[in-house]
């Protein structure tokens, strides 16, 4: 009797331990052959570093000739908000008349600034309607059913006042 509850327990304890064990995504640029970090600053130009890396996840948006390759993980434990555990970025700048590449630089999470976002919101014009005030907007108003003097006659709409 005393086993079985033992075992009902330790069953109850490995149940629970695997619940909460966290849930890790990976995203961005996943290194296979090559890493963006294995590029050297004078000896690779873009047609090798293209071949070697693929396609950057995203190229500057002032000067083509900054390519960036990101990737993130992110761990997730039971119900909560994803975090991001791990995050690296790798900048490659390019000539612009050689296309060599002249420096690549490593940023990881450690790098990044949190910014506080303002939460509140720009006011619009105009009133804001309950929801009875919605339902109810178009009682009595009309509109809805053809005239009686407006029959037969092509081209009239329901509610048309001309």
């Amino acid at each position: 009797m005393f086993r079985r509850a033992a075992y009902a327990v330790l069953a109850a304890s490995l149940l629970a331990a695997t619940a909460c064990a966290p849930i890790t995504s990976y995203s961005g640029f996943q290194a296979i052959d090559a890493n963006p970090k294995d590029v050297k600053a004078g000896t690779d130009t873009k047609s090798t570093v293209r071949t070697k890396l693929g396609s950057p996840s995203i190229q500057s948006t002032f000067d083509p000739n900054v390519w960036y390759y990101i990737n993130q993980t992110k761990a997730r434990v039971a119900f909560r908000r994803p975090q991001v555990t791990a995050r690296n970025i790798t900048a490659i700048t390019f000539n612009k008349d050689s296309e060599a590449v002249e420096a690549v630089d490593n940023f990881t999470l450690k790098d990044g600034k949190v910014i506080a976002f303002n939460g509140r919101e720009t006011p619009t014009r105009g009133r804001e309607m309950t929801i009875l005030e919605q339902l109810l907007g178009n009682v009595g108003a009309g509109g809805m059913l053809p005239r009686d003097d407006d029959d037969g006659v092509p081209g009239t709409r329901p509610g048309d006042n001309r």
